[in-house]
């Protein structure tokens, strides 16, 4: 029988960073604009969690019938271990969905805003397709791609509209450098599945990049990220410098990276970018706010 505490490792609790980050931030802009309600940016939370635990474990499903798992570095593998059986995985990740989905129609009847439920089933069909189906999307190098917009664009965006129920370019350019940071993340994680993801014939952006500029992927996207909170506060609060203390962390792992670090020795790498992006969201988050 499966643990509580490996469904939570097959959970992939270091990327979870990657759903509050977005909400943070987005509650900070709708807070910039005197528009913030908790129980709203609440909510968003739950979605946002929900989806992201949820499309962990469709990958673990996804990857562990197709055998791309069996030889994989890093957090447990609910079904290519053999921990938990196939479907009970996929029913776990069908579970989250719907608990995410159920949050989100709550949004949606507060707000009103019915075009929402269009935008949580693209969210729904990006995160099972992402290794899920015949030909998945995250197989031929596309899935930080749709990181950058469904962890980073609508996340964020989202989470400020349905606070303030109008649109933003501070939304945008915050959702552009938390994007930005999930996208690291997944550069981490395929940079370190290179050789296995190479073997099975998963052909991740990673792989056809290559090491090198995996790695310069990887430092250009801190870059990015790092622009967006100048130009915040350049373009409408000095507060948005707060956001600097999430790079405080940054020189251990861009020291690895820069190292040439591979395998097993890139999981600090991962634990200190989803930190980065933890502190990102929340410091920029509460910067808008009290500006």
């Amino acid at each position: 029988m499966t643990t509580p505490e490996q469904w939570w490792q097959g959970a992939r609790p270091r990327t979870l960073p990657a759903a509050v980050a977005p909400v943070a931030a987005g509650t900070g802009v709708a807070a910039y604009f005197a528009s913030a309600d908790a129980a709203l940016a609440a909510l968003a939370l739950v979605v946002a969690l929900a989806f992201q635990v949820g499309v962990n474990y469709a990958n673990d499903y996804s990857d562990g019938v197709r055998g791309t798992d069996e030889q994989r570095v890093g957090p447990m593998r609910l079904t290519a271990t053999g921990v938990a059986a196939p479907e009970t995985v996929k029913r776990a990740a069908l579970i989250c969905f719907v608990v995410g989905a159920v949050a989100g129609l709550v949004i949606v009847a507060l707000t009103g805003e019915w075009w929402l439920i269009a935008v949580g089933a693209a969210c729904m069909v990006a995160a099972w397709y992402y290794t899920g189906g015949r030909s998945p999307y995250g197989y031929r190098g596309l899935g930080e791609v749709s990181v950058f917009f469904f962890f980073g664009i609508v996340a964020t965006m989202g989470t400020s509209y349905v606070q303030t129920l109008t649109w933003s370019w501070l939304a945008l350019l915050l959702a552009s450098g938390v994007g930005a940071l999930a996208c690291a993340l997944l550069v981490v994680n395929n940079l370190r599945d290179i050789p296995t993801d190479t073997t099975s014939g998963k052909q991740t952006l990673a792989v056809r990049l290559g090491d090198r500029n995996t790695r310069v992927l990887y430092l250009a996207l801190l870059v990015t990220a790092l622009v967006v909170v100048v130009v915040a506060a350049v373009g409408w609060t000095p507060a948005a410098l707060v956001a600097l203390v999430a790079f405080i962390p940054m020189a251990p792992p861009i020291g690895a990276i820069l190292g040439g670090a591979s395998g097993r020795d890139l999981l600090p790498v991962l634990q200190a970018t989803g930190l980065i992006q933890l502190l990102y969201g929340l410091s920029i988050g509460i910067g808008l706010a009290l500006s």
